[in-house]
């Protein structure tokens, strides 16, 4: 008998580069479970949407949102969309926060020439920002988590909708005497957030996530916890 099918669902981007980025990380998680049906759809701005999505695959299907944190999208959004789709399906968990998304952050902040864990480089840790506290609050917490691995400091930062910005936390760091400030990118793909982030005035600036295997592994987990909770 054949798993249920994975259906990925990005948040979606007028950015023609968001799609491709999001449609690299769900090759990525096929790579990794080559039996898995592994499908990639968008809340908004390109398609197909989620209940067109939902359709094509059946009923049974988990929808795993490739968000980071959880805010209006994934406790809103995602489920007035899955209500309007003519078939069931489980809504997983969002990616965020998880250590793996560190090692990934980690993996990305190497290939920019930073070594993990560096103790003379201050990190800011840049998401896109939510309006809702809980979710700046996730980024905050998973900041504290991860300063813990020999940086000068970690601090979160925001794109929008929350303090500080990411231009303050690079600039607040330069003021406290960092010997090198890294922009480490809480995105998963490129866009306007990710623009602003390499904009701030850090010496460095890691890409977004994207299609690092430890987001993929982490789609994978995701997935699995939410069969858990499915209905037989």
């Amino acid at each position: 008998m054949s798993p249920p099918p994975l259906i990925a669902v990005a948040h979606g981007s007028r950015d023609p580069a968001a799609a491709v980025a999001a449609e690299a990380l769900v090759a990525q998680v096929r790579r990794l479970r080559p039996q898995l049906m592994v499908t990639c759809c968008f809340l908004e701005h390109a398609q197909p949407g989620l209940p067109a999505a939902i359709t094509a695959v059946g009923t049974g299907a988990v929808v795993v949102p490739l968000l980071l944190t959880a805010a209006f999208h994934s406790a809103t959004d995602l489920p007035a969309q899955l209500s309007a789709a003519d078939r069931a399906a489980v809504q997983a968990d969002v990616l965020g926060p998880h250590p793996l998304l560190l090692a990934g952050l980690e993996r990305r902040l190497a290939e920019a020439g930073v070594t993990a864990g560096d103790p003379d480089t201050a990190v800011v840790l840049a998401a896109a920002g939510s309006a809702d506290p809980a979710a700046a609050q996730t980024v905050r917490e998973l900041a504290a988590a991860w300063v813990c691995r020999g940086w000068w400091t970690v601090e979160a930062a925001f794109a929008s909708a929350a303090a500080p910005s990411v231009e303050e936390a690079v600039a607040a760091a330069r003021a406290r005497g960092a010997p090198r400030v890294a922009v480490a990118s809480y995105l998963l793909a490129p866009g306007q957030f990710a623009d602003r982030l390499g904009a701030a005035g850090a010496d460095v600036t890691s890409p977004p996530l994207g299609d690092a295997p430890e987001v993929a592994e982490l789609v994978l987990a995701r997935y699995d916890a939410a069969l858990t909770r499915q209905p037989a």
